[in-house]
Parts: structure tokens; C-alpha cells; sequence
């Protein structure tokens, strides 16, 4: 396997950065941008747009904004998850001839952020890299807060260059706090921490008890934090434990909340800013946009749901307008070791936005 790695490549691109696009990803990727700590990539975003004459600003919570034809609105998010995968090119063997790009972020989600601000400057359409998806989602919920809702909606993340995203689970986050007095450990009474494991397994068991057609359809339930003792005067014990759950499009936010407050017999739990699932129509304009323009790049178009959460659950909560999410990239590489693209597929990608945003009213 032949590489050329980041540092051997300064100055003078690899020759598989051939396009204008291929060389803006690999600016990204090589170009640290850990969720809140955007700033030097979204100046590559700024440097890019700007060079193609386009109105661009950087809001006030790091948004890199492109405002232009809202027909359909670009959008995906510049932070990436810690971790150090070393930038270098690729040649790929078995399943994935030709060049790949590896580096944090290739496929989640630099990889679709770069393709869409390439169709962005082909077609003439709005665009938004948001931040810190990977941790608040509080670029996009600033964005959804503070803007106009556009015709369409775009949203990157990995699907493949031939598959979109129509549905995800949403997202309840809270912390379950319990406190008893003091006693000796003979006593039958229980005490807070015995109360916190009581109340989480009553929560699991309801869920797991309820029928399923797959994990897209049922409430994942995970504890994620647990912490329990007596307190620095002795007197008492205090527990807690954070939880998190995947609320499919079938349920409500609602509806887990008040499964899980029904099932207390102490304590109390304290939740966070919740994030709605959604679960898009295939009918839509943006939907048959995407199936007719990866249908003419060759492609068999994949209709899919996720498992896990994206901003376009809150894009979808705000705005009243169609999207999905789509952006080259195997998603089962995201956040991994070996997290890499290859750049055919973002070529593909770029070519199939590049439509979309046309179908949809671009200034091509």
C-alpha cells in the first residue's frame, strides 16, 4: 500500500488531488477542528467561499454562514470528534480501489462539508458549516433559532454517495438523583443507591418488554455515569446516574419522559435539553431529487435510517420544510481508528449535490 503522508505532501499536492474539491478536503481534514475548537478550519471554509466571490461571515457562535438562493440549503458540521488519525493519501486494495484520504473527520463529517461547499459555489445555493455537533449541537440549534427556514434542507453526514438518510431516533439525556439517610447496612430500608439500581432496571425492563421491529423502532436505554456514597458529613447517601435514551419517530420525547418519571418511587430526575426524533417522507421534492440525480451517476439510490441522532432531528423540529441527510462515507468508520474516504466517492458525491442543487432551483 503506497502512502504519502501530510508532511511529505506540504507545499505540493499529491497527484490524486486533481480537483479543486479534493484539494479543500484535504485542507479540511489536515486542518484540526476538535468540537469547540473550529476556528482555523472554519477560516478554510471562509478563504474558500470568498475566492469564489461569495458573501460569507463567521456568526457569533462560530458558524461559518453562506447565505445565497434558498432553494435548498447546504449544511453540515465542522467539528469532529478527538482523536489523532495521521493525514495521508492512500491507495486502496480489495473492495476500495483507488485513492482514499485518511484523517479525523474524512467521513464525519468533513467529507460531506466539503462536498456541499463545492456544489454550493457550482450552483449558487445557501450554506452553513455549523459547530460543535459532536457535543451541544449548539451551531444548529443557533441556526435553526436565528434564521430564516429555506425551501430545503440538505443535512451531511455519511450515507454513502448512493444512500440518503430519511430518519433518526431522538435523543433524552438526564441525571437521576437520590437521597436516604444514613443507616446501618442490616437494615431492610433501602437506601439511595439500592433506589437509583431499582429505578433505572424497572426503566430498562419496561422498555425491553415492549415489542420491536428493529432497533430503528425501539428505546435504546443506556446508563451512562453512575455515582453513589455517603455524604462528607456522614449523615446520608446520595446516588445518581446519568442516562441517556434513543426515542424512536413512533414514540415522543414525551412519551419516555413519562415512562421513566412513572417508574420513580424516590428521588427525582433532572433532564436535559431534549432532541425530537424525525422520519422524512421518500415523496418529497428533495427525496426524488436525490434518487433521479444518484440513479444518473450510476448509482442504485439506498433509502436510509439511522440509529443514532443528527442535527437535522432539530432542523426538522423548527422548520417546515422537506430534507434528509446525505454525504459521502461509510459510517461505520465514524470516529474510528482507521477513519478514512475515498475520493471517487466524494467525487460522486459533489456530482450528485451539484444536481440536487440544480433540480431544486440553483443558479446553476
Amino acid at each position: 500500500m503506497n502512502t504519502v503522508s501530510a508532511a511529505e505532501s506540504d507545499g505540493a499536492y499529491h497527484d490524486a488531488l486533481d480537483t479543486e474539491g479534493k484539494r479543500l478536503l484535504y485542507d479540511l481534514v489536515s486542518t484540526p477542528s476538535v468540537s469547540g475548537d473550529e476556528a482555523d478550519a472554519a477560516a478554510v471554509l471562509v478563504d474558500f467561499f470568498e475566492a469564489h466571490d461569495r458573501e460569507v461571515w463567521v456568526d457569533e457562535v462560530g458558524n461559518v454562514r453562506a447565505p445565497a438562493d434558498d432553494s435548498v440549503l447546504l449544511t453540515s458540521h465542522v467539528d469532529t470528534v478527538p482523536g489523532e488519525v495521521p493525514v495521508e493519501i492512500r491507495e486502496g486494495d480489495g473492495d476500495e480501489d483507488g485513492p482514499q484520504l485518511w484523517g479525523r473527520g474524512s467521513v464525519d463529517a468533513t467529507g460531506p462539508l466539503a462536498a456541499m461547499a463545492v456544489a454550493a459555489v457550482e450552483t449558487g445555493v445557501s450554506f452553513v458549516g455549523v459547530v460543535c455537533e459532536e457535543t451541544d449541537s449548539r451551531g444548529a440549534r443557533h441556526l435553526a433559532e436565528t434564521r430564516e427556514e429555506p425551501d430545503a434542507v440538505v443535512n451531511g453526514e455519511p450515507s454513502g454517495w448512493d444512500g440518503i438518510t430519511l430518519g433518526y431516533r431522538g435523543f433524552l439525556a438526564g441525571t437521576y438523583v437520590a437521597t436516604s439517610e444514613l443507616g446501618h447496612s442490616s437494615r431492610p430500608e433501602n437506601n439511595a443507591i439500592q433506589s437509583a439500581v431499582d429505578w433505572w432496571s424497572r426503566v430498562a425492563e419496561f422498555f425491553a418488554a415492549e415489542d420491536s421491529e428493529g432497533v430503528f423502532d425501539t428505546v435504546t436505554t443506556k446508563p451512562i455515569a453512575f455515582d453513589g456514597g455517603p455524604t462528607a458529613d456522614g449523615f446520608a447517601v446520595e446516588a445518581t446516574v446519568d442516562v441517556q435514551f434513543r426515542v424512536p419517530p413512533r414514540l415522543t420525547i414525551e412519551d419516555v419522559r413519562e415512562v421513566a418519571e412513572g417508574e420513580l418511587t424516590d428521588g427525582s430526575v433532572h433532564w436535559q435539553e431534549p432532541i425530537p426524533p424525525v422520519m422524512e417522507s421518500p415523496r418529497t421534492d428533495v427525496a426524488r431529487a436525490f434518487r433521479v440525480a444518484i440513479r444518473q451517476a450510476g448509482g442504485d439510490p439506498r433509502l436510509l435510517r439511522k440509529t443514532g441522532t443528527s442535527d437535522m432531528n432539530l432542523y426538522a423540529g423548527v422548520w417546515n420544510c422537506p430534507m434528509v441527510t446525505y454525504g459521502p462515507g461509510d459510517s461505520d468508520l465514524d470516529h474510528a481508528p482507521n477513519e478514512h474516504l475515498s475520493l471517487s466517492e466524494f467525487d460522486n458525491s459533489v456530482s450528485v449535490l451539484t444536481a440536487v442543487a440544480e433540480r431544486l432551483g440553483g443558479d446553476a
